[in-house]
């Protein structure tokens, strides 16, 4: 009954700010989540390997997989990987629902500052959204230089009514980049062991 009558007052909010409010919130969500993603990025999203270029592009491909992404393109000989997966994915429910509570009170009060009220009912909604990431393997001197990118894409509508963000939740930025590069690794140490 809580809920319902939470999700009805919810609706009722969303109403009451002004399709230029809500454009102005989540664009200011997507300028601070872009500069964190930026951020996470320089710090984790490239990584050096000492394996052969067919090895890593071969992990690589099967560590995408492991999480839940599907591929959309490639190109081996130039070393390109794009995969997709519906949201949560590479991440869990449950791991979405932690990096998500972590992030929730910056977007909150972010747009909070555009939608007053509603600001506290808004929430990250992975539904409806998918998951791009781009990869790259490039041979380098020293070995193989493996990048990440990660995007969201809308493949429905979103059930509250507010525009979508393009950036994910900078905690489900981290979250993912380690577990995909903790199963890189798996199948790098795999493969060697054969």
């Amino acid at each position: 009954m809580r809920r319902a009558l939470c999700l009805g007052a919810a609706a009722l909010l969303v109403g009451c700010a002004t399709d230029e409010q809500k454009r102005n919130a989540i664009n200011e969500v997507n300028a601070e989540f872009r500069s964190e993603y930026e951020r996470i990025l320089a710090e984790r999203g490239t990584r050096l390997y000492r394996v052969r270029f067919d090895e890593a592009y071969s992990a690589l491909r099967i560590a995408l997989a492991r999480v839940g992404m599907r591929v959309g393109d490639q190109s081996p000989s130039i070393g390109y990987l794009h995969v997709f997966g519906k949201a949560p994915a590479p991440l869990t429910k449950d791991e979405w629902d932690r990096a998500a509570e972590q992030d929730l009170p910056k977007l909150r009060e972010i747009a909070g500052k555009h939608v007053g009220l509603l600001g506290r009912f808004v929430k990250f909604e992975p539904e409806g959204l998918e998951v791009l990431i781009n990869a790259t393997a490039l041979e380098v001197r020293n070995g193989v230089e493996i990048s990440l990118t990660a995007r969201m894409r809308e493949i429905a509508p979103p059930k509250s009514g507010m525009p979508r963000r393009e950036y994910l939740p900078p905690s489900a930025v981290r979250m993912g980049l380690d577990k995909i590069w903790s199963e890189f690794e798996r199948e790098v140490r795999g493969a060697k062991s054969l």
